[in-house]
């Protein structure tokens, strides 16, 4: 009976890691650059689903864009590479796009292979000089604090209070007295 509890723990802690385990990234998918962008930016899209020296023809028309072709690259780090490039064109509303390319020419003829494109209002790389600043200082407002900027008319306030509430109560001492003014 305990074999058969050991031989059954391992089957399916042998299933449940094949399960568990990720999908196997798929080969030659379609690869955007910048994957977020603002209105306006030029998008560059390469896939190594074509093949080596495949072409591809892509459709960015759910951006906006249209169509637009990927060609083989001749540099050597990537020869398997078909990249194409497009303009988000500034009319592009916020949201997620799915930009396609099919596949063209030798044995990966009809291949479809897509890829999602973000389009922001605002830039994710803001430049260290367009960063927004924390202000500094105090703020002119017409209603001062117990403890403003000038002493000098801070004192000048304490007094005329203590002033105004010695008065205020010497009224009212006299008043309870039946003293008339």
């Amino acid at each position: 009976m305990r074999k058969a509890r050991l031989l059954t723990t391992a089957a399916l802690a042998v299933a449940s890691a094949g399960l568990l385990a990720p999908p196997a990234a798929a080969a030659g998918g379609l690869e955007i650059h910048p994957a977020t962008v603002t209105p306006g930016t030029t998008v560059t899209v390469h896939t190594t689903a074509c093949g080596s020296g495949g072409s591809a023809s892509g459709d960015a028309s759910a951006v906006g864009a249209g169509a637009f072709t990927l060609t083989g690259t001749q540099e050597e780090d990537h020869e398997e590479d078909a990249v194409g490039r497009f303009e988000v064109p500034p009319s592009a509303q916020p949201g997620t796009y799915e930009i396609v390319a099919k596949c063209s020419g030798s044995g990966a003829s009809g291949k479809q292979v897509t890829g999602d494109l973000v389009v922001t209002i605002t830039s994710t790389a803001a430049a260290p000089e367009q960063q927004p600043v924390a202000p500094k200082g105090h703020v002119k407002t017409g209603v001062g604090g117990a403890l403003g900027p000038d002493p000098v008319q801070t004192a000048a306030g304490v007094a005329a209070l203590a002033v105004a509430a010695a008065g205020g109560t010497w009224l009212l001492h006299r008043r309870a007295r039946g003293d008339r003014i």
